[in-house]
């Protein structure tokens, strides 16, 4: 077992230092703050995605003050269509937790990122490996794939012995002088040669060791013993218009998309036609006796959520007089493009060239 850890980890080294070039704008950065960023984009988020959203937060928020200061509403503009908004949530909270509570200064010990909102085991790893070469092994998605498939692991990634397992032998395998530079090459390793699907095995500097590859195991690897349930959601999204102005309102509850904007919405239980719709009482109390006529209805559009499927459809309206609604708020066309909104509305505003709305 030790001589299969020494090669892995002096093989994985080598690679780093000869081969790794996977460009990234906070690699090599020693800002625990800009690390910390960076870790909360990632989570859920693949590099490419997260690149430019990196760059517009840093240059905006250029330290956790200024994070910490800004108004909650332009940084979920900044997050719009990143996706996973709980995070921006607790990257605003954390911000202003740390500006009051300890000054701006980015807590450096392990158990004290490990505490911060949002911030599990894997993100303060790499906080405190990166920031400050401390010795604590990253384990996420790359690194149960690489481990699993090197040192032919059938334990399910998913189990509570699995994590158990896959954590200890990523402890034994950290170089403990330099666990950031180490850390992040594996990270890399797992995202360029060791990828979930067509993996670069027959170039692979760890192939003449790694069991998946000298068994036939490389596809089977890592297992996961947990489906996932999938949630389907039917939105109509009513834009309704009067005097130059939408109807928007803030999402609040614990749901999907807190803290951004959309159009009135109605959810039915299941997909509706347009004089089905017209019958919902939902429809009929918004609008009451107010005249108003359809002008168009959107083609169905759908966005994949982790656990949910939301199909959306969007119902132009222009009315005569404005709604008596406290629910929802006229907002003049030109204010759009300030407000955050999902994915889905955003798409259909840029697509909408009447209303003034850029990203």
């Amino acid at each position: 077992m030790k001589d299969f850890q020494t090669h892995f980890r002096q093989a994985l080294l080598t690679w780093n230092n000869e081969v790794n070039r996977r460009p990234m704008p906070w690699k090599g950065e020693k800002d625990p703050y800009k690390i910390w960023l960076s870790e909360i984009i990632l989570q859920q988020t693949r590099v490419e995605q997260g690149w430019n959203y990196y760059k517009n937060l840093v240059q905006a928020f250029p330290t956790i003050k200024d994070l910490a200061k800004a108004p909650q509403t332009r940084v979920f503009k900044l997050w719009e269509g990143l996706g996973y908004y709980i995070r921006c949530r607790n990257l605003i909270a954390t911000a202003k937790m740390i500006f009051k509570e300890k000054n701006g200064i980015f807590p450096c010990k392990y158990e004290d990122i490990l505490a911060l909102k949002g911030v599990g085991p894997y993100t303060a790893a790499a906080i405190s490996s990166f920031a400050f070469n401390l010795p604590y092994a990253v384990v996420d998605g790359n690194v149960f794939r690489v481990l699993s498939r090197y040192f032919g692991m059938k334990i399910p990634v998913d189990s509570t012995e699995g994590k158990k397992k896959f954590r200890l032998l990523a402890e034994e395998l950290l170089d403990r002088e330099n666990p950031g530079t180490y850390n992040q090459a594996l990270m890399d390793f797992g995202a360029v040669v060791c990828k979930p699907k067509l993996p670069l095995c027959t170039s692979c500097p760890l192939k003449k060791k790694c069991k998946a590859y000298l068994k036939g195991w490389v596809t089977r690897l890592p297992v996961k013993e947990r489906s996932v349930s999938n949630k389907f959601r039917c939105f109509f999204y009513l834009v309704v218009s009067h005097s130059g102005k939408l109807y928007v309102r803030k999402r609040t509850e614990k749901d999907i998309w807190a803290n951004l904007y959309e159009f009135i919405l109605i959810e039915p239980a299941s997909a509706l036609s347009l004089e089905e719709l017209k019958k919902e009482n939902d429809f009929r109390k918004i609008f009451g006796s107010c005249r108003m006529e359809i002008v168009s209805v959107s083609a169905p559009v759908s966005q994949q959520l982790t656990h949910q499927t939301i199909r959306g459809c969007f119902v132009r309206i222009n009315i005569a007089k404005p709604l008596k609604t406290t629910a929802y708020k006229a907002i003049p066309f030109n204010r759009l493009s300030s407000l955050p909104f999902p994915k889905m509305i955003a798409r259909y505003l840029l697509e909408n060239r009447e209303y003034p709305f850029e990203r």
